[in-house]
């Protein structure tokens, strides 16, 4: 299958500028959100494969995959932006650093068994349920005044790593609402999940090309499961939006933010469980 065979130049170059406004908006929500723009690019993705026929059995896997390879470079420039501006929790980090990294791989290895409707009911339901929680909390008072000692902590940084893995995303669609109940700051939390998003992503992606070597069906300029064209058109953009969206997280509202993250979390997940029982 040709990516390209049979539309119009026109019709490319609609592609290729959707990719890049993807990438844009990504970048943004990567430095604003602490997301890696995953909850974004994932969805896209799968959407666009979905109208250039992909096959069903790895449209939801490339999309996946290609985000967490997407999310490394973008990751890194948020982080950075936020370690700047003081609000990256080193401490935090550290703690939770192999407990996430051991969740990644379990969710890795998983990604290898799972077909693609499981991806994204998974995707669908866990970032409903965080998005409605974000939104019905959003003035709540936080659930304890820090996080749980061990092996709790641990734990929480496992089941981060692991669905974060199967879901495409940077870290921070599970771990800023989960620290801001444990009282930590929101812009701590972003800050911190941004830095996140490296640990998750690298060996994400890996896991991803490895599993998807040698799959048929996959569309062109694809390796493993990373699509090397999509990497291409947004990895520039979200490099370079990345720290505009830190910027504007330093002068947001801890509330605003908190509502930004819950609106568009919810409006991307509710539009993937859709896909999915219309099909």
């Amino acid at each position: 299958m040709d990516i390209l065979n049979g539309h119009s130049l026109w019709w490319v170059a609609g592609l290729f500028l959707s990719l890049g406004l993807t990438g844009v908006i990504a970048g943004v929500l990567a430095g604003l959100l602490g997301v890696g723009g995953g909850i974004v690019i994932v969805p896209v993705l799968y959407n666009l494969f979905s109208l250039l026929g992909v096959d069903e059995s790895v449209k939801m896997h490339v999309a996946v995959g290609t985000s967490l390879a997407t999310i490394v470079p973008t990751s890194f420039m948020s982080a950075r932006s936020h370690a700047a501006k003081g609000n990256l929790d080193k401490d935090l980090l550290k703690s939770l650093a192999w407990p996430l990294f051991g969740g990644v791989i379990v969710g890795s290895f998983l990604s290898g068994y799972f077909k693609g409707p499981v991806l994204s009911g998974i995707f669908g339901v866990v970032g409903l349920l965080v998005a409605l929680n974000m939104a019905f909390r959003a003035k709540s008072s936080a659930l304890a005044d820090q996080l749980p000692g061990a092996p709790w902590k641990q734990f929480i940084g496992a089941i981060i790593g692991g669905f974060s893995t199967l879901m495409g995303i940077g870290g921070g669609t599970l771990s800023v609402p989960i620290f801001t109940a444990f009282n930590v700051p929101v812009h701590k939390a972003v800050g911190t999940a941004a830095a996140i998003g490296l640990v998750i992503s690298i060996p994400g992606a890996l896991g991803f090309v490895l599993n998807g070597l040698h799959v048929a069906h996959r569309p062109p300029f694809t390796f493993g499961y990373v699509n090397l064209i999509g990497f291409a058109l947004i990895v520039p953009m979200t490099m370079w939006m990345a720290p505009v969206g830190a910027r504007l997280a330093s002068r947001t509202k801890p509330d605003r933010l908190k509502q930004a993250f819950a609106f568009f979390l919810f409006l991307t997940s509710f539009k993937m469980l859709y896909s999915l029982l219309t099909h």
